[in-house]
């Protein structure tokens, strides 16, 4: 996720060169030449950093299902047992995630199953502990609500905030950044509320 604040490393510059051109045209469509391209540097010397476009992909789809599940650990730990600022926190992680890093959510909607299965296994792995948290929390919030139900809303609200891809960009399809995020906010939060009405 775009958290941080200082300058990204060549290996960070190249990771997110990589993810938006993998995006843009798919895997398939891209050639290491490219990428070094738009990075300043000759595609050779893009071996320095990787194997190949394969261990990019890889690094790139496990790498963010990854920091997904450490960030809601960490957002467990700062909630201290409250599970209202847990689910506002997880909520907020994600839709971070979802407009900061839309090119990795089209990435691994079409390019999961070019990853090795060790690799693909993993992601998936780390998906389903970053969902466990999410259950966890809905079900504490929402306790007479069946976990089938919790589970199905929690994927609901996923899809919901992994749609920015397909939402266009700011001042065509999106109000702007400070906007899009408070309305996937209050969409968020409304679709979980209405567990309430069980």
């Amino acid at each position: 996720m775009s958290t941080r604040t200082d300058a990204p490393t060549r290996r960070e510059q190249i990771l997110r060169e990589a993810a938006r051109l993998f995006a843009e045209r798919g895997f398939h469509g891209v050639g290491v030449d490219e990428i070094g391209a738009a990075v300043g540097i000759s595609g050779p010397g893009l071996y320095r950093h990787f194997a190949g476009k394969d261990a990019m992909l890889a690094e790139l789809l496990v790498g963010i299902s990854g920091r997904l599940y450490d960030g809601g650990r960490k957002r467990v730990t700062e909630a201290a047992g409250d599970p209202e600022r847990l689910l506002g926190a997880l909520i907020d992680g994600h839709i971070d995630f979802a407009l900061d890093d839309r090119a990795l959510i089209t990435l691994h909607d079409r390019e999961l199953d070019r990853l090795r299965d060790s690799d693909r296994k993993l992601v998936r792995q780390l998906q389903r502990q970053y969902v466990e948290l999410w259950v966890g929390v809905v079900r504490e919030l929402y306790p007479p609500v069946p976990e089938a139900e919790v589970r199905g809303a929690v994927h609901a609200v996923f899809g919901l905030l992994n749609s920015t891809p397909h939402l266009g960009t700011y001042g065509t399809g999106l109000p702007g950044r400070a906007a899009t995020e408070a309305l996937l906010r209050r969409l968020a939060h409304g679709a979980f509320a209405s567990l309430d009405a069980h």
